[in-house]
């Protein structure tokens, strides 16, 4: 099972339904759930949701902190996007567009999450707040015009970080990443 970590975003349940179509068991669980409760769920990997505010992302910085009691992969959309960036120490601020809109994304490194997917692909984003610089030991993914880490892996971990929104239907091709990453967690093969 893949746990959804819900950031109150308003596309949580798009991610379910993206990963229940591809056949794979997924729960959206408040990001207030106690890191016990997660652990006994005996999860397969663990999707930080987008939302509106890092601060309010509840126990998912406490994830990260005693990653090695879980050891799963992980993927940050948006807001977990930049959760992620932040705690490995990068930097997140404001994006140069404050809107939502049509992007076109540039896979400069296809690694597992981007297997098959073609070079440059039009994705949903929000782009009121960014990562603004890779992490440490983080390796660059995907950019676009407008972002200059649309993407991010570390190097060591199966910690992924996407800026963009997948689970919409205006992502061009954004269930294959959901796919990619239910393979990488063991769920799909």
């Amino acid at each position: 099972m893949i746990i959804i970590m819900d950031n109150h975003g308003q596309y949580v349940h798009r991610i379910w339904r993206t990963l229940r179509y591809l056949g794979v068991e997924a729960k959206i669980i408040p990001n207030t759930t106690p890191l016990e409760e997660i652990k006994a769920m005996e999860p397969k990997g663990i999707i930080f949701s987008g939302g509106p505010d890092i601060e309010r992302t509840g126990n998912c910085r406490a994830i990260l902190e005693h990653y090695d009691e879980f050891n799963v992969p992980i993927l940050g959309i948006c807001l977990g996007h930049q959760l992620i960036a932040k705690h490995f120490g990068g930097n997140v601020g404001r994006g140069e567009k404050a809107e939502y809109s049509l992007v076109e994304v540039e896979i400069l490194d296809e690694d597992d999450i981007f297997k098959g997917l073609p070079k440059h692909l039009k994705v949903w984003e929000s782009h009121m707040d960014e990562v603004k610089t890779l992490p440490r030991d983080f390796e660059l993914l995907a950019k676009s015009e407008f972002c200059p880490i649309e993407a991010m892996k570390h190097r060591e971990l199966p910690i992924y970080g996407i800026q963009f929104h997948p689970e919409v239907a205006h992502t061009e091709r954004g269930s294959e990443i959901y796919k990619n990453f239910a393979m990488l967690c063991g769920e799909l093969e």
